[in-house]
């Protein structure tokens, strides 16, 4: 683990939990598991604070406790699973690609609260929905009910690991760690819930105050003690396929411009049939039938079989290798080689970056080492038809940055220069190691930025606050526009420019972050793909 990793997982605790949270988090990740007094005293914290702070920590997985040997409990932080954090906003514009409004904000509220009951998610996300709806409109707990069990049916989101129902006598102590265990076959099974009604809107200011409102209400939850049909079944977001969903339209993505669209609809229809079926972290899908994809395409695709086998031929045959022909049973057996896929996308990010860093001919020469794999400087200037002094520049450029290694080869034990072959090749995993380095660095510089940005116009930003906040009141009172206006002029026309300049900086940085995320996401996932092979 890198310091780059550990400031940026400092960065997104304190920016979304606070600083008492972020202390514990980085005091973990940074020494490993440790038992609750420990933590406590290295931090300088009180055991209630530490407890509170684990508390929130557990809730949205980033920590895991396990008991050791000798009877105490020690907890453990996830820098990877920090890491996620990240990544929040894509997950929830995907879902909301996917299953629109409801689907996002159902994803939304289960990474906000980490753990939460189908019941509980479907009400917040209802009154939420009615709260932006048209006067005398409702949204109804039947629709999100839907959305939430086509999320669970495609494994977006999945059940939470739950204690056992045992048994417990009276003279025996409860344990002191609970073991969570989750049947596989449950994992993804919606419990049978008769959610009916409509949603809520928010009282106005008058009713909160009101004591009788208050003491019905009181009352009321009262007499609603009994808990839910669903009590004790709880959902979580299920990150592993986003990622899988993530990884497939980057194939999509490559195959439309390596090749064309209907191409890359086959591929994706190859990858729908199997998202499944195939798991997260597997080199290969499983063989599909060229009769059962052409039986899965999409209704608009109007593809006879013969057209459809001849793509299929020409995708085997590409040298992107994604596609592989592995039987001829069926019209013929294909699988999508994930592997492959993910280390040409990696390999194209690569190319990407030494030719905006180093120039054109730099990267001819890059390219020429990945495909050759081993040369020497004079076979680099012949084959990339470079001069000979700038061949040697550009190669020790890249050399000095990392991009390009050097074997010696020597003919005799003495190591002569004249006797030994100096080699010039590309460690394809060690510079995505290098480069995702460098990923995590800008993010956290970028974070840094927004933070520097929005502190300086601290006082400006609480002050168009308050001032819109004053105006939605008098616009619900019905104030006359005369009045509005004044409002509105207590912010200057140089503090407005300030707070449009700040608006788009912010914008520019968050685009950026997402942006170096994606990159990211490329080159964990090759790092992850090939150290598994290996």
């Amino acid at each position: 683990m890198t310091q780059a990793e550990i400031k940026l997982c400092s960065l997104l605790l304190q920016e979304h939990f606070g600083e008492i949270v972020e202390k514990i988090g980085t005091h973990l990740i940074k020494t490993g598991s440790q038992p609750l007094r420990v933590i406590a005293n290295d931090t300088g914290m009180s055991l209630d604070q530490v407890k509170k702070a684990l508390c929130v920590l557990i809730q949205h997985n980033l920590v895991t406790y396990q008991l050791q040997k000798r009877g105490f409990v020690e907890y453990e932080a996830s820098c990877s699973r920090v890491l996620r954090i990240l990544r929040y906003p894509r997950y929830i514009y995907t879902a909301k690609t996917l299953y629109s409004d409801m689907g996002e904000l159902i994803v939304e509220e289960l990474l906000l609260n980490g753990k939460m009951t189908m019941s509980v998610v479907v009400r917040k996300v209802v009154n939420r929905l009615t709260e932006t709806m048209e006067d005398g409109k409702t949204m109804d707990y039947g629709e999100v009910s839907n959305t939430f069990v086509r999320l669970a049916d495609t494994h977006f989101i999945q059940r939470c690991p739950m204690a056992p129902e045992t048994t417990e006598t009276l003279d025996a102590p409860p344990p002191p760690v609970p073991t969570l265990v989750v049947n596989e076959k449950d994992m993804y099974v919606v419990p049978n819930l008769n959610l009916i009604g409509k949603g809520k809107r928010r009282r106005s200011f008058d009713d909160e105050d009101n004591g009788e409102h208050k003491a019905k209400r009181q009352k009321q939850d009262a007499d609603s003690k009994e808990p839910p049909p669903d009590d004790g079944i709880y959902w979580q977001t299920n990150i592993d396929r986003f990622h899988q969903h993530f990884r497939d339209q980057a194939i999509v993505s490559a195959v439309a411009n390596r090749m064309d669209q209907t191409s890359s609809e086959i591929v994706r229809t190859m990858l729908r049939m199997s998202e499944i079926t195939t798991s997260s972290n597997a080199p290969y899908t499983q063989p599909l039938s060229s009769n059962e994809i052409f039986r899965s395409l999409p209704a608009g695709y109007n593809i006879v079989k013969q057209i459809l086998d001849q793509y299929l031929t020409l995708l085997a045959d590409d040298p992107l290798e994604f596609v592989g022909k592995s039987g001829d049973s069926g019209g013929g057996m294909y699988v999508i080689n994930l592997h492959k896929a993910l280390a040409t996308l990696a390999t194209a990010t690569l190319e990407s970056i030494v030719q905006e860093r180093f120039g054109s001919r730099c990267a001819r020469i890059f390219r020429l080492l990945l495909r050759k794999k081993h040369l020497e400087q004079k076979q680099v200037e012949d084959f990339a038809m470079i001069p000979a002094k700038e061949a040697k520049d550009m190669l020790y450029k890249m050399l000095s940055e990392n991009f390009v290694s050097l074997q010696e080869i020597p003919k005799t034990p003495d190591h002569a220069p004249s006797r030994t072959f100096y080699l010039y090749a590309v460690n394809t995993l060690s510079s995505a190691r290098m480069l995702l380095h460098w990923c995590y660095k800008s993010v956290a510089n970028l974070i840094e930025r927004r933070q520097y940005e929005t502190k300086e116009n601290k006082r400006l930003l609480e002050k168009s606050q308050r001032v819109e906040a004053i105006l939605a009141s008098m616009q619900a009172t019905g104030a006359e526009e005369m009045q509005l206006q004044e409002i509105e002029e207590m912010i200057t026309a140089p503090e407005r420019q300030q707070l449009e300049n700040l608006k788009r900086n912010v914008n520019k940085i968050d685009a950026s972050e997402n942006q170096v995320d994606e990159t990211i996401f490329v080159l964990e996932s090759y790092i992850e793909s090939t150290v598994k092979k290996l």
